[in-house]
């Protein structure tokens, strides 16, 4: 079997390969760092070729997170410090991709991945209706509606009793995913109205 050191590494190399890049470029379409805010992610491959080029980014990001953390942690039964490094590698290796010199992507599809991997369908559930509530009933910001999904996550980690080092993994990746987001959290609560 890989050494737990292995098994890490690999997560951030999966990580770290531009599904949306390659995909953008492999259908005809280009680049999608051509569009939106020029992230290398599912978002701006939407943009850029609709569902044919978003679904499939999204799909390929999402299960780049869960597929190393679910296998440490639920076949092998990983748990503190090695947990946490692998939780984070798929994560960090997306937003710092080699293959992309180290601009990739905010990582939230892999994030989503990520607490796959660990809760099952509980952590995502918790933090995706979050975000829908503060997208569509809330018309927050994009970055405010991703610190509402952390905080419910958050909750939801304290309240169901799991396991403490999740407490850690929530805190290093809600503040990667801040950081990421800063711009956007530096801006008005809510988005303007239509109808101004």
């Amino acid at each position: 079997m890989i050494s737990r050191g292995g098994w890490v590494l690999l997560a951030f190399w999966l990580g770290a390969v531009p599904f949306a890049v390659l995909l953008g470029r492999l259908s005809g379409l280009g680049d999608v760092r051509t569009v939106g805010d020029g992230n290398p992610g599912a978002t701006n491959a939407w943009k850029l070729g609709g569902w044919r080029l978003g679904l499939p980014v999204l799909i390929l990001d999402f299960f780049k997170g869960v597929l190393p953390v679910a296998v440490a942690r639920h076949a092998w039964g990983w748990n503190g410090n090695w947990l946490v490094a692998l939780a984070l590698a798929p994560v960090l290796g997306h937003a710092f991709s080699p293959f992309l010199l180290g601009r990739g992507g905010k990582g939230l599809a892999t994030t989503f991945g990520v607490w796959t991997g660990l809760t099952l369908a509980e952590g995502p559930l918790v933090m995706g209706c979050a975000i829908v509530v503060g997208l569509l009933g809330l018309r927050l910001r994009d970055g405010w509606s991703i610190a509402l999904g952390l905080l419910a996550l958050g909750a939801d980690l304290l309240l169901r009793n799991w396991p403490p080092v999740y407490m850690l993994i929530w805190a290093l990746m809600g503040g990667w995913l801040l950081w990421a987001y800063r711009y956007d959290l530096r801006l008005p609560l809510r988005k303007a109205s239509d109808h101004g």
